[in-house]
């Protein structure tokens, strides 16, 4: 299993799934606004990720900036230290980025598993698009409760409708 739509990095624009690839948050920058929207503390975040670094093999690369892969960025963006980790335990970019996807689950799996926070976005996204909350709702169910991708797919749809 390949992770086709990773998101950039959160400090490039990318969704709160992207706090799989984010260093701990030891300065002000976006990581701090997508932990609040994933209605996480930093600790929280910190302690989560330590904990996947126990479980897996992201704990591995005491040679990386932050001491494990877990707190390492995508292969996208060019890192000796990760790199040089991966080839060193013998791990592909296909399983780091498996287990990173399964990371960004555990680290968003708060506020995707709640009901208010869908409901909430639907009558948000009815309201910008002028559209019946169902279909808002459905587009936001179709893109598994993202709200860029379901504002993405709004977007598009609305500009097809306009031509």
């Amino acid at each position: 299993m390949v992770w086709n739509d990773a998101p950039s990095h959160v400090c490039r624009g990318g969704d709160v799934r992207g706090l799989a690839f984010c260093c701990p948050p030891v300065k002000p920058c976006p990581v701090l606004n997508a932990l609040n929207e994933v209605e996480l503390t930093p600790q929280e975040y910190i302690d989560i990720k330590n904990e996947f670094a126990e479980e897996t093999r992201l704990g591995e690369g005491s040679a990386t900036c932050f001491g494990s892969l877990v707190w390492c960025c995508k292969p996208s963006k060019p890192c000796p230290l990760r790199d040089g980790t991966l080839k060193q335990i013998g791990m592909s970019e296909d399983e780091y980025m498996d287990l990173k996807k399964d990371l960004a689950e555990t680290l968003t799996e708060k506020v995707n598993n709640n009901p208010e926070n869908d409901e909430k976005n639907a009558s948000i996204l009815a309201d910008s698009f002028n559209i019946p909350e169902s279909e808002a709702s459905k587009v936001l169910n179709d893109c598994n409760n993202d709200l860029r991708m379901a504002l993405k797919v709004l977007k598009v749809k609305s500009l097809e409708n306009a031509e």
